[in-house]
């Protein structure tokens, strides 16, 4: 169950052969040219982002794959919930059926399915029910949008690091506490999207996967380089709860304690989903990844059973997110359980909330 973007992902961290490495060095620089030409036009005012009128927070990466930006951008909501804010959220809709700006959810109920809104918009707009979900590739037309319509106070925008095109109040970067910079490349030979020195943008940088708050040290090795003022805070992704798909039955997540499971996961991190499963103290009978945004068929469900069977596992196990993206195929004949995660933070808790408070109060003054 192997896919080419997971042999891209190995290849970005253990290396590839040195004609490789030759050749992806000489697209990765044309890349950096153009990041620079963008730098260059944005600071001589050639191009130019916009001020929407209100505060806009904006949670991203530096590279390709998974931090946990979506858990992240619903504890951003929560925040600005609890501080007296209406927030909306802003994404592009990765992998979504159609185009333009579509309203997944509005302050009374979804309308959009994760195939026609995208798997992280719909699953935000489940997590946060009344919060307004707006999609759009263009991110300040789409965030127009949802001030003119929803009248709302604050805008989340979903992996919005590289995104210039609306002046933002809040960056937040998340980075992996373990190789966060993949090999240290620019795209294609690497997994960054922007060099190092990007980070001297954030207010905040988010390491995740930590299991203690000194699980930061690479990060915040390269924060002290490239951002000596910004806070590195230390954060995990905790399991919630978690269901059975095919009863909708809830149960603690310590309900899976003991099950010997097959596990699957088409998510950017699958060792991050992998690390929580063990959390839960269930028993990995295999594990099967896929690329991120995978959109399962029935013959690949009937495939896992078929593995998981012979694994002599009880069940399935996967995301939230997978299930977003399969939770219209028929019931299988063994379980598939379904865990739900949220990012606590380990360290800095006073330093996210007042980078929140301040950058909302700047802006309305």
């Amino acid at each position: 169950m192997s896919s080419v973007s997971e042999r891209v992902t190995r290849a970005w961290q253990r290396g590839v052969g040195p004609a490789g490495a030759q050749a992806l060095g000489v697209v990765a620089g044309g890349y950096r040219g153009l990041l620079g030409a963008r730098d260059w036009l944005y600071a001589r005012g050639v191009l130019r982002s916009r001020a929407l009128g209100v505060p806009v927070v904006s949670v991203g990466n530096l590279t390709v794959g998974g931090t946990g930006k979506t858990p992240a951008v619903e504890l951003a909501v929560r925040t600005l919930i609890d501080l007296g804010h209406r927030p909306a959220v802003v994404s592009r809709g990765y992998g979504r059926r159609g185009g333009g700006i579509q309203i997944v959810a509005d302050a009374t109920s979804i309308h959009l399915d994760a195939e026609e809104g995208g798997d992280e918009p719909f699953l935000l707009a489940r997590r946060l029910p009344g919060v307004p979900v707006v999609v759009g590739a263009h991110r300040y037309e789409a965030a127009r949008r949802a001030t003119d319509r929803f009248g709302v106070s604050v805008i989340v925008l979903d992996d919005g690091f590289q995104h210039r095109t609306l002046v933002k109040d809040l960056e937040i970067v998340m980075a992996r506490a373990h190789a966060p910079w993949g090999n240290g490349r620019l795209l294609p030979g690497g997994p960054l999207r922007e060099p190092l020195a990007a980070l001297a943008r954030a207010h905040l940088i988010v390491v995740t996967g930590a299991r203690r708050p000194a699980d930061v040290g690479e990060v915040a090795a390269d924060a002290r380089a490239h951002a000596p003022d910004v806070p590195v805070i230390a954060a995990r992704h905790v399991p919630t709860e978690c269901w059975e798909a095919g009863t909708s039955r809830r149960l603690a997540a310590d309900a899976l304690r003991g099950l010997k499971l097959f596990a699957f996961a088409g998510i950017g991190s699958p060792d991050g989903f992998r690390q929580t499963l063990e959390e839960t103290g269930a028993v990995e009978a295999g594990f099967a990844r896929f690329a991120d945004h995978h959109r399962y068929t029935v013959e690949e469900l009937t495939d896992l059973e078929r593995h998981a069977s012979a694994a002599s596992a009880v069940g399935l196990v996967t995301t939230e997110k997978d299930w977003a993206r399969l939770r219209g195929l028929p019931p299988r004949g063994l379980p598939l359980y379904v865990l739900a995660v949220r990012l606590t933070l380990l360290s800095g808790e006073a330093d996210w909330r007042a980078a929140f408070a301040r950058a909302c109060r700047e802006r309305s003054a």
